[in-house]
């Protein structure tokens, strides 16, 4: 199905008739608005649009005014960003729309419910066809893994813990979370702790284990299983007494965790990268919670959707890292 290519009034139009809208599992791109949004269709059609199945982008060339950003997902600022959506849309339509409207409520969620619509979210998508068809593309590494995921060291009252897989980029499988867990719960014990979190070798956190990807029961025990090991939930209780340190090409959990912290700084190389929707799932490692709270909806919505790669000083325009240092 071709994008659709809309005005803000065809929008406005059409999620104002009654009965299923046009866009109801379509791609939209609105080219921009005419005049200016009158405040109390755009609230109407905002409600509509919380449960609509689609995705809305601004295309190239317009930059929305707040009104405007209400009813959309993301903003295309290049073809490029367009052509990267529409691809992204056309390979993995459920995920994509999903992603949206799973975002559309994220200003209104706090961290706890985020976490737990996120993980039902990705626990459904893992059962769906487009991860399927994914998991059954990507060939699983025969390697066996042993020894600690982590190294973890207390000086007084700082606790240093360092990401130990650098063979595999830091790849976080279960034998890391678990073991991740057992050391910030030192620091939720002890309210004097600052926790320091880096990660071995040239990346940070090269996101989850894809070896691991599908090997849960069933969906549905792995959504209580992600609930109640999340350490993205950990590191929110710790938050304020948190650094981390990124680098290299981080991507999927490396992003989603790091941006939990109360304060990120990055090497001048690190790039950051949402690649989940591609794998027919969203972001499953608390991203959907952690990012929208650092950049916005909208941003999140454009690093998932267009799979691309923001560099360090991107990242720090956007409030994504705190600082950029030779750490």
């Amino acid at each position: 199905m071709r994008p659709l290519a809309w005005s803000c009034e065809d929008l406005l139009q059409a999620l104002s008739a009654p009965g299923e809208p046009e866009v109801a599992g379509a791609l939209v791109v609105v080219e921009g608005c005419a005049t200016a949004l009158p405040p109390h269709q755009v609230h109407h059609a905002a409600e509509r649009l919380a449960a609509l199945p689609c995705v809305v982008v601004a295309a190239p060339g317009w930059v929305p005014d707040e009104a405007a950003l209400d009813l959309l997902d993301a903003v295309a600022a290049t073809a490029t960003d367009l052509a990267a959506i529409t691809a992204t849309f056309e390979g993995a339509p459920v995920a994509a729309t999903a992603l949206a409207l799973h975002l559309r409520a994220s200003e209104r969620r706090g961290v706890a419910d985020g976490l737990v619509a996120e993980s039902a979210l990705y626990s459904a998508l893992q059962g769906g066809p487009e991860h399927r068809a994914w998991r059954s593309a990507t060939p699983v590494a025969a390697r066996r893994d042993e020894g600690d995921r982590i190294r973890s060291t207390r000086t007084g009252d700082l606790l240093e813990i360092t990401l130990a897989r650098p063979h595999v980029r830091n790849a976080l499988d279960a034998a890391m979370r678990d073991e991740l867990l057992a050391a910030l719960a030192i620091a939720e014990a002890d309210p004097a702790v600052r926790v320091l979190l880096r990660g071995d070798g040239p990346t940070f956190c090269s996101g989850g284990d894809l070896d691991e990807f599908g090997t849960a029961p069933d969906p549905a025990t792995a959504h209580l299983v992600r609930l109640r090991a999340s350490v993205g939930a950990a590191l929110h209780r710790v938050a304020a007494r948190t650094t981390v340190e990124v680098q290299g090409a981080c991507a999927g959990s490396g992003v989603e965790l790091a941006a939990f912290a109360g304060r990120v700084v990055a090497r001048p190389d690190a790039t950051f990268r949402l690649p989940e929707v591609a794998m027919g799932l969203v972001p499953g490692a608390g991203g959907t919670v952690s990012l929208p709270r650092r950049i916005g909806r909208h941003r999140t919505a454009w690093l998932a959707l267009t799979g691309a790669a923001v560099d360090a000083s991107t990242a720090r325009a956007w409030n994504l890292v705190d600082e950029i240092a030779l750490i």
